[in-house]
């Protein structure tokens, strides 16, 4: 997979393919609960390109993945049970991540995580912090196979009636 930073010439592969996965997990098992036309959606990925914090990953000319990668928890991450006591700004976050769904199985999610760490350390980040819906098996299974360590099922403060809580993970750049 070729991952880079998305621009604006990209906007429209990267919200169309925010749109299609969106619509498969809500046709079959929509394990991080997004909806579409509200998250992730065109202004989301509009904010994220102008902000510098949105990826994106090819298999040849098709897109094979998107995420976005900042140092924002977009909640309240001190009630983590944290490995490592950081600050904002110490660590970089893992947001909307998804991968093309015909695309499932081959290691593209890894190669993703791989590019963040690698992004990571060259950033001088102490860790990789990410949160995931608790019933989002697929994602959990694939941060622990990739080193993360689980830091807690705790309710960030974000207001989400459907998701209360979120399984907190983090990876620790010191060690690895």
């Amino acid at each position: 997979m070729y991952i880079k930073k998305c621009t604006m010439e990209n906007l429209l592969d990267c919200v169309k393919f925010y749109e299609k996965e969106v619509k498969y997990l809500e046709e079959t098992v929509n394990y991080p609960r997004w909806e579409s036309g509200v998250y992730p959606c065109e202004l989301t990925v509009v904010e994220k390109i102008e902000m510098g914090e949105q990826y994106i990953g090819y298999i040849g000319p098709f897109l094979g993945g998107a995420f976005v990668f900042n140092e924002d928890p977009a909640g309240d991450f001190s009630v983590g049970e944290w490995k490592q006591d950081l600050k904002e700004g110490e660590y970089a976050v893992i947001h909307t991540m998804a991968i093309n769904h015909s695309f499932y199985g081959m290691g593209n999610g890894k190669q993703i995580i791989e590019y963040c760490i690698a992004l990571a350390k060259k950033s001088g980040y102490k860790s990789i912090r990410v949160d995931v819906v608790p019933d989002n098996y697929p994602a959990r299974s694939l941060f622990e196979r990739m080193g993360f360590t689980f830091a807690g099922e705790k309710d960030l403060k974000r207001g989400f009636e459907n998701i209360p809580t979120f399984c907190l993970y983090e990876f620790d750049l010191t060690k690895n």
